[in-house]
């Protein structure tokens, strides 16, 4: 049967409403990368994330390695193959470091799966259970758009740093961490044309509600364009705004994606912070590159927004993009791709009451990537 979670705060430890697919939140983000070992050192270094765990030869794993990082509630793993012709491998060549699995906290793995399989969803792995002196947890895999899929995590009978089968890594250097919250949203692209199935899959297996829609007449330029639907779990706990490209001159940012990407995938991961100025500067600082707008976006910024309780300067300064809707004002800004390939990237949020997207920045951020993908060659 449905399980009843109690209500409460929309980002504490417990769920906000009873809803027909109660997900707890995002219990992490599984990524396949060319060097776990550098990668964990860059999300430690420039980040600010901390050490949690690992697994790899000396935990007993014979084919992969991995280490996972934290900060606040954000969990990444950062897997690489130990040995030619692994699945994970195989991935990898194929995507280059890309976003695998986004892992989602319920209170019943079992029952989630089973759920989701009844309504349409192809499963990946059966709900097994895995123990270690500090408890049990079971989890369960479906597939999603793509080579993406998503595990069900329970973890109410587990007590341990990560999960059976890791150890805890405590190495002597850490950073201090630059002020991440939590995941926001993550987006994913997808084919031209694939967009509603997968609104519809999202709608279906796990009763996700769409907040929002943008057209190509929302998300265009002078020469590409995109279309966009923003679904949200019950509780708003979980969103995947999804993209696809529209007919324009030139290619798209998204069409650039699924090139380089070999498909469909997570484009990028939106995390959350209370004070964007000190979170950017200390990314800026420890080497984090972001996409610039133009200096005149800023001569104009408060007639377009109205009276916001922040100075100008930083937010010049810094390249930071704001926006209004009824509920209040939003602070973002997009990190350039973290790996070679022109895929993921991340974006810093501050929410000041508002719950939209930055739909009055789409124009001034994909002139920016507009920029970089002509810098590639690839526009």
């Amino acid at each position: 049967m449905n399980p009843t979670i109690p209500a409460t705060d929309a980002h504490s430890t417990d769920v906000i409403a009873t809803d027909n697919f109660p997900l707890l939140g995002t219990d992490y983000v599984h990524l396949y990368v060319g060097n776990s070992r550098q990668a964990a050192h860059f999300y430690i270094s420039a980040m600010g994330f901390q050490p949690l765990a690992y697994r790899g030869l000396s935990s007993g794993a014979k084919d992969t390695e991995s280490y996972v990082v934290v900060q606040d509630k954000i969990r990444l793993i950062l897997t690489s193959p130990l040995q030619p012709g692994t699945e994970v491998g195989r991935l990898h060549d194929l995507h280059g470091d890309t976003v695998r699995c986004v892992a989602l906290w319920v209170e019943d793995a079992k029952w989630s799966f089973e759920t989701a399989v009844e309504r349409g969803a192809v499963p990946v792995s059966e709900p097994s259970v895995s123990s270690d002196e500090h408890g049990t947890c079971v989890r369960a895999q479906i597939q999603t758009f793509g080579d993406t899929i998503h595990e069900f995590v329970e973890r109410k009978n587990y007590n341990g740093t990560f999960l059976p089968g890791y150890e805890a890594w405590e190495p002597a250097y850490r950073a201090e961490p630059v002020g991440l919250k939590f995941i926001d949203h993550m987006v994913s692209n997808v084919g031209l044309g694939e967009m509603n199935t997968w609104v519809n899959w999202y709608a279906d297996v796990m009763d996700f509600k769409q907040l929002i829609c943008f057209d190509d007449k929302d998300i265009s330029t002078k020469y590409t364009a995109l279309m966009s639907k923003v679904m949200s779990n019950g509780n708003g706990r979980v969103k995947f705004p999804i993209n696809e490209p529209a007919p324009g001159l030139k290619k798209s940012q998204i069409e650039e994606y699924l090139e380089f990407h070999n498909g469909p995938g997570i484009q990028h991961i939106a995390v959350a912070t209370d004070d964007v100025i000190s979170t950017v500067t200390a990314l800026r600082d420890r080497g984090i590159e972001f996409l610039r707008v133009p200096d005149s976006y800023y001569d104009t910024l408060l007639e377009r927004v109205g009276d916001i309780d922040e100075d100008l300067e930083p937010l010049r300064k810094l390249g930071i993009l704001v926006d209004r809707d009824d509920e209040g004002y939003l602070l973002q800004i997009f990190t350039k791709p973290v790996q070679p390939r022109p895929t993921v990237f991340f974006e810093i949020i501050q929410r000041k009451g508002a719950t939209s997207f930055g739909k009055g920045n789409f124009k001034a951020l994909f002139e920016a990537i507009e920029r970089e993908q002509a810098l590639r060659g690839t526009l």
